[in-house]
């Protein structure tokens, strides 16, 4: 239903570059990559497997490296309560080659597969256990008790955009937690629940996880009204529609640059339910 977004750099020399990087992490961390290769986000990420790990380099202009998105992978494996189900880190590689700079993380190899792969839209119910559930509800209350100074989402960014993607005066967000802030269908595994890709986690507005991976399933609605029953009591609150509506924002903005097609009707028509306000075209 959806184009893929976790694909390889569109210019040949990006792939190039990345998979040399790539062969360079492993020398450096003494490990042998094997199996396909996995891109992210719009080929800024690779990874394979390698041995019992799993390998990932991440790449940005050398002018950009260090921050929040840097460092919230190794950040989270020493924070976090291990309560909360996640892949271990277990090594670190950062170095700069002209105009990009690169960090490796080595972290522990999770076999269980991610319930969608290229795109982090549901397609299909994958049939979720309660148990999958409980498990997610436990990892959020877990993760909301870590106190943080990292800010994932930002009253700014309500305040720049709201009007021109949602339609409404920015509202003011009074209610923060702490959060994934990337929770969708490509970064949680099933049967059993591990959370995946904890480069962006931190303070958001309450509502916003939940928001977000709500907003992911509407092309099914039945996983779609689970999150919504399993989230109620975050949800159905105005301070949770609050944060579900910066969600929404954020998501229409990736839309308007030609990310999820097929998902941005479904995206605008819950908007709109939640606002009463056509969203702008």
């Amino acid at each position: 239903m959806s184009a893929a977004v976790f694909t390889a750099p569109a210019a040949t020399k990006d792939v190039t570059r990345m998979r040399h990087a790539l062969a360079a992490a492993a020398r450096g961390l003494h490990v042998v990559p094997a199996g396909p290769e996995v891109w992210g986000w719009q080929g800024r990420t690779l990874g394979r497997r390698a041995g019992a790990s799993w390998l990932r380099v991440v790449s940005v202009p050398a002018e950009k490296a260090g921050g929040r998105l840097w460092e919230g992978t190794a950040l989270a494996d020493t924070v976090l309560p291990r309560a909360i189900p996640r892949p271990r880190l277990r090594n670190l590689l950062d170095w700069t080659d002209g105009p990009h700079s690169y960090r490796a993380e080595l972290t522990e190899l999770i076999t269980t597969p991610a319930v969608t792969a290229g795109s982090p839209v549901l397609e299909h119910d994958p049939a979720l256990p309660d148990a999958w559930w409980q498990e997610l509800r436990a990892a959020t209350r877990a993760l909301a008790a870590v106190p943080t100074g990292r800010e994932a989402v930002r009253q700014s960014w309500v305040d720049r955009n709201f009007r021109t993607f949602l339609g409404i005066d920015p509202i003011r967000v009074s209610d923060f937690t702490t959060g994934h802030a990337d929770l969708h269908w490509a970064n949680v595994t099933s049967p059993t629940l591990t959370i995946l890709d904890w480069e962006g986690w931190g303070r958001m507005p309450v509502g916003y996880d939940p928001g977000l991976l709500h907003a992911y399933s509407l092309p099914v609605p039945a996983v779609a009204a689970r999150v919504r029953r399993e989230f109620a009591h975050v949800l159905d609150t105005p301070v949770g529609r609050a944060g579900e509506l910066v969600a929404l924002g954020q998501l229409l903005q990736a839309c308007s640059r030609g990310v999820h097609p097929l998902l941005a009707p479904f995206v605008a028509r819950r908007a709109e339910e939640l606002t009463g306000v056509p969203v702008p075209l």
